[in-house]
């Protein structure tokens, strides 16, 4: 498998949107490449911005976000209170919602998978296509009860400090979801384990990701 770095020496300091329609889903999905993203370009500019968190899980989301980006110089973290499992219904409020985001013009998007059978999940997806049409988007995968994990098109390989930091971070922060049968580390480490079989990654571990688009500069 042949590697590809992300960002050239010309732009050092990448601008990351982090899109998430509940409280958990972007440590869920990509908690362990922003980690990654973190440490090494600590100059990024990051915006998190969960779609909804009212209540306990707006605190859990702001605490488990801070937590992920504690060595992250320059980080905001947004959350909205857009009602859990109508999001279709809320449609315009969060399309102009994600218009608005245009101005902090980021490099790099992590956005819900379009194949997500969360009808939240679905709507932030569809909606970060319809703002962001020329930037890198990496859908990121949710495990649940829904049959819906496919095949991802790119990987991030983490290195075993990082699964057990993203691991660990779910389940300090997120109490809320502890009555959940399937919010347990098996869960999230069988998923890590998995794509990083897939990546043949060297510590065994891995984040996947679904790039529609992307560009390829010889």
């Amino acid at each position: 498998m042949l590697p590809v770095q992300l960002l050239s020496h010309e732009r050092p300091s990448p601008a990351i949107l982090c899109l998430g329609a509940h409280s958990d889903d972007i440590e869920i999905g990509a908690g362990g490449t922003i980690l990654s993203l973190v440490e090494r370009y600590p100059d990024s500019r990051i915006l998190w911005v969960v779609f909804s968190g009212a209540a306990q899980r707006g605190d859990e989301a702001r605490s488990s976000g801070g937590a992920v980006l504690a060595q992250a110089k320059h980080a905001e973290i947004i959350v909205h209170a857009f009602r859990d499992g109508f999001f279709p219904a809320e449609f315009a409020q969060i399309k102009a919602t994600i218009e608005s985001m245009k101005s902090f013009e980021p490099d790099i998007v992590f956005s819900h998978y379009r194949g997500d059978h969360h009808q939240d999940h679905r709507v932030i997806s569809e909606l970060t296509w319809n703002t962001f049409r020329n930037h890198l988007i990496l859908e990121y995968e949710v495990p649940k009860y829904d049959p819906d994990l496919g095949n991802p098109s790119l990987f991030v390989p983490l290195s075993r400090e990082q699964a057990e930091s993203k691991v660990a971070t779910l389940m300090v922060h997120f109490r809320s979801q502890r009555d959940r049968s399937w919010f347990v580390p098996e869960t999230f480490f069988a998923l890590l384990r998995l794509r990083g079989v897939q990546a043949a990654a060297p510590s065994g571990y891995a984040e996947a990701f679904y790039a529609r688009k992307l560009w390829l500069i010889p």
